[in-house]
């Protein structure tokens, strides 16, 4: 089978976390393909993600890698894949990657922490208002793109209401300001407060909010999406830009945004306090 042209950012991912296992090993792409059997350059095509590998080829490389943590292993096993169809599998070729990966990585993740300033959640935005936000884009969308992108993000909502396997915890702290955006007009806005008010009712679901008297805060300007895995070195953290989704996972910089995160919270409402802001806002409109 060739190489894959544009590997997704979970198989891309699986590739740099066994060429940082080689490496941390001391071991050459010659010495790792001939525990594999296979030609020297099929180990760089699965290190850039170009390549599959089976969850039995994982586990000989971590051997042989001197890999002690199982749980690491069986975690990257686990991102192999299976031969089940994804449903976000269905927009290859309609959306771009981006969209997809951010899906796939959601799927996965066993927990969500979400900071946004100017925009509801994705998770958590009701479809009239992704609409709204989707028609604001410039250079102006064609109104079937903007319906594609409405559907594919109301798709994603499913993990939170999924039941094998379990759903994430998702923990979201949304600024005031993005509670005020009213995209879509009053009407809408008052449908995405009571929509945001119901999902954070449910157990799985937490949502806080930072109110504009709370003044500054790190991270003040972007909106962040930390998925957690398995094991935390699989982490990755997911940043929003106009040019598409960032994907970092290099230690330093999770743990930036681990703290970023936290110093977000500390300044948040509690849940409590954060449905009466909200109801308040909604009752307003």
């Amino acid at each position: 089978m060739p190489p894959r042209s544009t590997p997704t950012e979970r198989q891309r991912r699986l590739g740099e976390e066994l060429r940082r296992l080689r490496i941390a090993a001391g071991m050459t792409t010659e010495h790792a393909a001939g525990l594999l059997g296979v030609p020297r350059t099929n180990v760089p095509n699965m290190e850039s993600g170009r390549s599959g590998i089976s969850p039995e080829r994982v586990r000989t490389l971590a051997a042989n890698y001197g890999c002690a943590d199982e749980a690491l292993v069986e975690s990257l096993a686990a991102m192999t894949g299976s031969r089940e169809k994804s449903w976000w599998k269905a927009y290859r070729g309609q959306l771009r990657d981006g969209f997809l990966d951010i899906a796939e990585l959601e799927w996965h993740a066993k927990r969500l922490r979400i900071a946004t300033t100017v925009h509801m959640p994705g998770l958590l935005q009701t479809e009239e208002h992704g609409r709204a936000v989707f028609a604001a884009v410039i250079p102006p969308l064609p109104q079937a793109e903007i319906e594609l992108r409405t559907a594919h993000r109301t798709d994603r909502q499913q993990i939170l209401d999924r039941s094998e396997p379990q759903p994430p915890t998702l923990d979201a702290i949304i600024h005031e300001a993005a509670l005020r955006m009213e995209f879509g007009g009053p009407s809408v806005a008052k449908g995405q407060l009571e929509h945001l008010l119901r999902m954070s009712e449910r157990d799985a679901v937490t949502v806080r909010v930072i109110p504009f008297k709370a003044g500054g805060f790190p991270g003040a300007g972007q909106s962040v999406t930390y998925a957690e895995a398995a094991v935390p070195r699989l982490d990755t953290v997911q940043l929003d830009s106009t040019h598409g989704p960032e994907f970092i996972d290099t230690e330093a910089q999770l743990a930036k945004y681990r703290a970023q995160l936290d110093a977000a919270e500390a300044v948040a409402l509690t849940p409590d306090a954060s449905r009466t802001f909200i109801r308040t806002l909604a009752d307003d409109l």
